[in-house]
């Protein structure tokens, strides 16, 4: 085994850097891993191993101490060639690692002088500075028991002569970054649930988990997440949107109030979404700092009920120091560990595969040598076909989110063919055919006369029974910056009821979105005559040639009203964006944010109800 050492530089934008495809990491090193076998100490063991690690580290970073301090021509991305100063600026790695660079003990912050039975404590403690410990440890040649003396005052581990003890304008105390990773997600979420698991037991909470309803985006775990073992990052980010969710209204045992409870569980996760915005500001981060507090607040709660005996864990007070960090090096998706984690595949386990396990070393630093000149090769034929292109590059605005266009994306092949009389019992899409009829006149006859058009509707035979329907599409962006990526952010599904492989039902799902039929455009909640909710029927695939002159998808559509409005009666049918009016069914529609609930927190109201089909072209 190999420690595996990535290299990247911080002006490089991080929508490139998180893409291992982008090559913005660089492999420089691995470091050797041995057992020690011989050495019989495990205090003289895990010694031995510090200074291994930092004797390679020393030798694979010894040329920024020089290049730090005189500088280097490099030429950048614009041609043009600079002096440039590398610093030593961030250290990303997971707790045992930051306790190995930082020389700190195990149970110890690797930030700050906090106490061990004070970790669990909201409160501000003074931080390890660089400068103060060099000394101590350049002494290291020279009496070796006063060295050892002066680390076990200091609170550190005697190491000979860190790696970064040379580096200029560096602070490797300073330069410890958060790990959205393992501190928050397989960290304080996996304890919670451990916690909650304690107080309303396994099978309250794993029941309200196989009661959740499909929905897009939510992870369904039909086996519970109390009991769950080996869970990924992704997996607990699944769990942390529905845990608040699951802990709500269930009694607290012994009769207490369980409002504490979810109190302390709503700021920790608030804590946690937040801290992994993309975007921080200084309102976003004393809202991290407010929440912080009021986990610290509430959290004895947990000890009170029996779930745990302390805090004094380090992962508890690791979150102090995040909004000291997000003021230092920005977001945390700059250096969260997924992305070494994901890098740890194409430069260690791939690498590895393909060499015969003998002298592996050698084999995997040989075959990612050539790959990478395969990939350079490959960047410089791709930049070469740029130079012949007309189109300007895209640039990343800077400023606060905007509402971008989405891109309708769909499956190569339906998903099933269905009759018309199945379109309306399994599928809810009644009177398909007479606003087929409708669609199919005006894609013929654009610009007709309306009464031209109903005379040419009644008139239209439709030679077929079955039409294929897809059940899903999704919604795209495309990538921002110099990203060319799409991006998938929202979908849309319409299934009806079935049966799985073991004949076990699955049930329907037909999800409701929002509609923009014409019209300036304005917020959704004030523009209620230029949108209409709908519920989503089966999108109808492509018609069959020998039906009709056109092809086009549609989409099966149902309108919800309310009993009380003056607005206009009409419904419309969409055809690139142009509406046109359906005679047969006349209702009203007003404007109400997808799946029934908008952001400002308006529910769909009672009066609302639901109304006959219409079909919409993409």
């Amino acid at each position: 085994m190999a420690y595996p050492i990535y290299l990247t530089i911080g002006n490089i934008c991080k929508d490139i850097r998180r893409k291992p495809s982008r090559h913005a990491q660089l492999l420089i090193g691995y470091i050797p891993t041995t057992k020690f076998a011989a050495i019989t100490s495990d205090a003289a063991r895990c010694r031995t191993f510090a200074n291994l690690f930092h004797t390679c580290m020393r030798t694979v970073l010894g040329p920024i101490t020089l290049y730090g301090e005189t500088g280097l021509p490099m030429m950048s991305g614009d041609g043009v060639w600079r002096r440039c100063h590398p610093i030593f600026a961030v250290f990303v790695g997971d707790y045992p690692e930051q306790t190995l660079v930082t020389c700190t003990y195990y149970g110890r912050c690797p930030k700050c002088k906090v106490p061990p039975e004070l970790l669990g404590e909201y409160q501000t403690f003074p931080s390890h500075i660089q400068s103060s410990v060099i000394d101590m440890y350049l002494s290291a040649d020279a009496d070796i028991h006063a060295f050892y003396s002066a680390c076990r005052e200091a609170g550190l581990k005697p190491i000979h002569h860190p790696f970064w003890e040379s580096f200029p304008f560096a602070d490797i105390f300073l330069s410890i970054t958060p790990d959205i990773l393992h501190q928050m997600l397989q960290g304080m979420v996996k304890h919670v649930v451990v916690w909650l698991g304690c107080i309303f037991g396994p099978a309250a909470i794993n029941a309200r988990c196989r009661a959740i309803p499909p929905n897009h985006k939510i992870t369904l775990f039909t086996k519970g997440i109390v009991k769950l073992s080996r869970l990924s990052g992704q997996e607990h980010k699944r769990i942390s949107c529905i845990l608040l969710g699951l802990i709500l209204d269930l009694p607290a045992p012994n009769g207490q109030d369980p409002s504490r409870i979810v109190r302390t569980v709503r700021a920790l996760m608030d804590f946690c979404f937040i801290a992994q915005y993309q975007c921080q500001t200084s309102d976003t981060i004393q809202q991290l700092e407010d929440c912080l507090s009021v986990f610290h607040d509430n959290k004895n709660v947990f000890v009170e009920l029996g779930a745990r005996k302390h805090f004094n864990l380090p992962k508890v007070h690791s979150l102090s120091h995040y909004a000291s960090s997000l003021r230092l090096f920005g977001t945390t998706d700059n250096y969260n560990t997924e992305q070494s984690e994901r890098l740890h595949i194409d430069f260690a386990k791939d690498a590895y595969r393909a060499s015969n396990r003998k002298d592996e070393y050698f084999q995997m630093t040989k075959w990612l040598e050539r790959r990478e000149k395969v990939q350079l090769h490959a960047a410089i034929i791709d930049w070469r076909k740029q130079e012949h292109r007309q189109s300007s590059p895209s640039r990343n605005l800077m400023g606060p989110p905007r509402v971008c266009s989405l891109t309708v994306k769909m499956a190569q092949n339906p998903s099933r063919r269905v009759s018309f009389n199945a379109l309306a019992t399994d599928y809810g899409a009644l009177h398909f055919q007479d606003a087929l009829g409708d669609f199919i006149a005006q894609v013929n006859n654009p610009g007709a006369a309306a009464s031209t058009l109903r005379n040419r509707s009644h008139n239209t035979l439709i030679p077929f029974s079955h039409v294929p329907v897809f059940h899903h599409f999704k919604f795209t962006k495309s990538g921002s910056g110099d990203s060319d990526e799409s991006q998938i952010v929202d979908a849309v599904h319409a299934r009806p009821e079935q049966k799985d492989s073991h004949g076990r039902i699955i049930p329907s799902r037909f999800d409701t979105v929002v509609v923009q039929s014409g019209g300036h455009k304005g917020t959704i909640i004030q523009t209620y005559y230029h949108f209409k909710i709908i519920q989503f029927n089966p999108q109808v695939s492509v018609l069959p040639k020998s039906a009709l002159y056109f092809k086009y998808p549609v989409r099966a559509l149902t309108t919800y009203s309310h009993r009380q409005t003056s607005l206009p009666q009409t419904i419309s049918l969409m055809l690139n964006g142009s509406a046109l009016s359906h005679p047969r069914q006349i209702r009203n529609t007003l404007c109400i944010r997808c799946q029934g609930r908008c952001k400002e927190g308006t529910v769909v109201p009672p009066s609302f109800q639901s109304t006959q089909s219409f079909v919409a072209s993409t």
